[in-house]
């Protein structure tokens, strides 16, 4: 069967620029990594004419159609109505749905307005996809050779009904055979144009596993992709695949998934029972912020400063005067004793500094994206010097990003 998936977004919300279409993102990838090729998105508002519209044009070109949105008590939320007219069939109550919602009700000891009661509303012979953190459940019928799967249109309640119920449907009803599975490798320090020179004849001989680049604020992921009747199998060619890449590319490698740079620092920080500490004049804390935001980050995290000016780089952190009048603050003399002085100061394992020159303009004569990134521990004192190009929001992300990647490497290398 040749299976071509359109994903319609129902909200006049998103067409006024109100919220992101995050749930066509997610279903994209969603429907990917269980083989379903998406061809078309479309939006569309709460307008049941428009509405019916978009199904009609979908219908003459996809055989799966989903739908996010509209699924809600109020008048505007038409999503069920306008598809149930259209197919010729009957909206019928569903009694479970109907049951979880007045359990919400008496339990946050609220009343139930009459048009809650719509949201239990199904059309007649759907399958009925439960809803675990909201009230509208979803559903998925097929009619004539045309499956239409609708969803709620809070990400947090079609994510987990999507990946929850969503999937096996799918599964269940088109025989998928082979298991499709999927990896992300994250990489950092090395363009999305490298990297797939560096692996390109890898890329023109893909068949299976397949080979997927995405770059994203200064990273470069690949997302490996393998069918096969054995789960095990599968992962099988992914291991092998993923081997001749990190063969070539693997000083950038730096972790799996979802696993964050920041996330990573934390890992070894812990694993290897070290401490940091920040200082940092050109990022501003930010370093710091992304730290301490994760769990547990005062078994690892010491303390910063954040030293703007060369007032509190001399008074508060000790930076020497004559660093900073003869070579200046953005300099590396200035982060080497910016990165001693703060480990120092907080009793820390590991000290790190940020300074440089963010923009707009330039400063002690050096240009925009003029870099300096120290790293202190007992044994010794390391700089790395960065020219980075970009907004000035951009050199300050993409410069705590960059202390990440020499922290890892650092961590990666102590016993």
């Amino acid at each position: 069967m040749d299976i071509r998936t359109e994903i319609i977004a129902v909200g006049s919300e998103l067409l006024l620029g109100q919220i992101v279409n995050s749930n066509a993102q997610f279903l994209s990838q969603q429907l990917a990594e269980i083989g379903l090729n998406v061809y078309y998105h479309t939006v569309v508002g709460d307008n049941q004419n428009r509405l019916k519209h978009a199904i009609e044009t979908a219908q003459k070109r996809s055989n799966v159609i989903i739908f996010t949105g509209g699924l809600g008590p109020t008048k505007d939320d038409l999503t069920k109505e306008t598809i149930a007219h259209h197919l010729g069939k009957s909206l019928v109550i569903d009694q479970d749905a109907l049951t979880n919602i007045e359990q919400y009700y008496l339990q946050t000891k609220r009343s139930m307005s009459e048009n809650n009661k719509k949201q239990a509303i199904v059309i007649e012979g759907s399958i009925v996809l439960k809803n675990d953190y909201g009230m509208a459940p979803g559903m998925a019928i097929d009619v004539d050779e045309t499956i239409y799967m609708l969803l709620p249109g809070p990400p947090s309640e079609m994510k987990p009904m999507f990946t929850q119920y969503g999937r096996t449907y799918f599964y269940e009803k088109l025989g998928f055979q082979e298991h499709l599975t999927s990896r992300v490798l994250r990489y950092f320090g090395i363009g999305e144009s490298q990297l797939e020179t560096d692996i390109q004849d890898l890329i023109d001989l893909q068949t299976n596993p397949t080979i997927a680049p995405l770059a994203a604020d200064g990273e470069v992921t690949l997302r490996l992709t393998a069918k096969h009747k054995s789960e095990e199998a599968a992962i099988r060619l992914i291991d092998e695949l993923e081997t001749k890449i990190n063969e070539r590319v693997g000083q950038f490698f730096y972790g799996y998934e979802q696993t964050t740079l920041f996330q990573k620092v934390k890992e070894l920080l812990l694993a290897k029972n070290k401490t940091i500490s920040a200082a940092e004049s050109l990022t501003g804390g930010l370093f710091s912020q992304h730290l301490t935001s994760l769990e547990a980050a005062s078994q690892f995290v010491k303390g910063g400063i954040v030293c703007y000016t060369n007032e509190v780089k001399k008074n508060l952190l000790g930076v020497s005067p004559l660093i900073l009048d003869d070579d200046g603050a953005v300099s590396e003399k200035c982060a080497s004793e910016m990165a001693s002085q703060i480990r120092l100061k907080t009793n820390s394992d590991i000290g790190i500094s940020f300074t440089g020159v963010a923009g707009p303009g330039k400063q002690e004569g050096k240009p925009v994206g003029t870099v300096f990134i120290g790293i202190s521990t007992n044994n010794s004192t390391n700089v790395y010097p960065l020219h980075l190009a970009g907004s000035r929001h951009g050199i300050r992300n993409r410069t705590v990003k960059y202390g990440c990647h020499y922290l890892v490497k650092l961590l990666q290398g102590i016993e």
